[in-house]
Parts: structure tokens; sequence; C-alpha cells
């Protein structure tokens, strides 16, 4: 019986039948139509999501999910590399060996420790942008810089803490408040006017504002909206259940009644799972 591969090359194997895979679907004579068709932009949508799969799968603590949404990542990953590849301009061995010399020439203190080098990754950073010639002039443009990648709702919590840091700031949160009342209105206005374009803009200054709510009290409204979607989706699930699926037709206080107590049902679980945790409950 033969020894098992090393770990490094176990890994080494598994990459390169990745890669081989995908080298398949792509293939003009016999890939797969839909791979075939894709591109950088078409795969955006594709990007973020199993993005947010992944982190979802960490805040749920599941390996086993956490596994795979890594591997539909990694997919992501191969897959624009190929499309660059076919192009002529950059290939999976480039992306790798970027990525490995940026993280040793950010990490000279463990890398090079005996330099004893003091600069910090942001500033090793800023002085890669200044080489390259695209040291940004203003707050804003580092900012517009360093949120370029984060979702909205991450970017706003950025932009907020970074322009608050500068002094662009309330005096007190009564006066993020009375901004929150001022942004509500004036959505109200653009959605009774029917502007949607008007709304549209209306609803990201209100949202906006709320991020700076949520700074303020110290929360963090990615994870707060993340909780939100968990605990709406497990009390619809118990008014789906209570009605048979069946959900149309059905009558707004009906509805309500039922979500009611779908929502008192998961709190007395919770409250006696965490109880019982505690060594609180009883036989």
């Amino acid at each position: 019986m033969s020894a098992a591969p090393p770990p490094e090359t176990a890994t080494t194997d598994a990459l390169a039948e990745l890669v081989a895979v995908v080298d398949r679907l792509r293939d003009p004579e016999g890939g797969c139509p839909w791979d075939l068709k894709q591109t950088h932009s078409s795969l955006i949508p594709y990007v973020l999501e199993e993005a947010h799969e992944v982190a979802d799968a960490i805040r749920h603590g599941d390996d086993e999910h956490l596994c795979e949404e890594l591997g539909d990542l990694l997919l992501q990953v191969v897959l624009h590399a190929r499309l660059a590849s076919e192009e002529g301009r950059f290939d999976l061995a480039q992306v790798a060996r970027g990525i490995s010399a940026k993280l040793i020439r950010r990490h000279p203190h463990v890398f090079e420790p005996e330099n004893g080098s003091p600069a910090t990754w942001e500033a090793i950073k800023a002085a890669e942008r200044a080489a390259r010639g695209a040291a940004e002039s203003s707050l804003s443009d580092r900012l517009r810089e360093q949120v370029r990648g984060q979702s909205a709702l991450s970017g706003a919590m950025t932009i907020s803490r970074k322009a608050a840091a500068a002094g662009f700031e309330w005096e007190s949160i009564a006066g993020v408040w009375g901004k929150v009342e001022e942004e509500l209105g004036e959505l109200r206005e653009a959605v009774a006017s029917g502007d949607r374009a008007h709304a549209q803009s209306e609803l990201g200054d209100l949202l906006f504002t709320l991020v700076n709510v949520a700074r303020w009290c110290d929360l963090d409204p990615e994870e707060g909206l993340a909780g939100t979607n968990r605990r709406f989706l497990a009390r619809f699930a118990r008014v789906e259940e209570a009605l048979g699926g069946e959900l149309e037709g059905q009558s707004i206080e009906r509805l309500e009644g039922l979500w009611q107590q779908a929502k008192a049902a998961i709190r007395a679980e919770t409250t006696s799972a965490e109880a019982s945790c505690s060594g609180e409950a009883r036989p």
C-alpha cells in the first residue's frame, strides 16, 4: 500500500485538477455553453454571492458548509483567471505570485525581522501607491479607493467613520436622529411623487444616515441586517408551515397573527435553550 502524498503535494494536485476542470468547461469545442458565454462582468453577481455565502457559513460555525462555499469562491477566482488568460492578460500563476509577493512585502516584521521595520500595513500600502504614481491627494480620494471592494453597507460605515474622524460630525446623537427624521420625510415625499430615481436617491440617504446611527451606538449594521434576515426567515418558515404553504389569499390579520405567534414561540424556545445551557433549567 503506497503512502499518502504530503499535504503540499495533495493541495497542488487538487488545485491542478480544478484548473483542468475549468479549462474543460471553457473548451470552445466541447465545453459548457453557460460557462463559455460568461465574462468578467457577467460573473460579478456570483463573486459577490459566493463571498456572502462564505461569511454566512462562518457566522453559523458550519465547517461543512464553509468548506463547500470556499470551494465555490475559489471557482470564481479560477474562472476569472482563465478568462484573462484566454485574452493574454494574466493567468492564475500571476494571481498567486502577485498576492504572495504583496503579503511578503507588507509583512516585513515576519519575513525580514532582522531589518526591524516599524512600517504598518497601511503605511506600506500608501508607499506602494505613491511609487505607482497613484497617491491620493484627499480624504475623499482615499475613501473612494478603500470602499471600492466593500458592500454598500460596509462602505457607508467606512466613509462615516473616516469623515467623522476628520471632523465632519454631529455634536450629539440628537443631531443624527434629527437627520433620520429629515431623510425619512424626504423619502416619503419622493415616493409619493412617483419619481423613482428621486425615491432611490432618498432611500440611499436614509440608509446612510441610519449607518451613522449605528456608528454612534457602536453597532455593526452589516451584522444587524444579517441577523434580521435570519430572524425573518425563521419566523416566515413557521407561518408557511402553519398555512401548509398556502400564503395567497390569506388576510393580513391572519398573517400578522401567525407572525406574532411564530415570534413568541421562537423567543420562548431561545430563552429555554439559553437557560438549559447555563444550568438554570429544571427537570
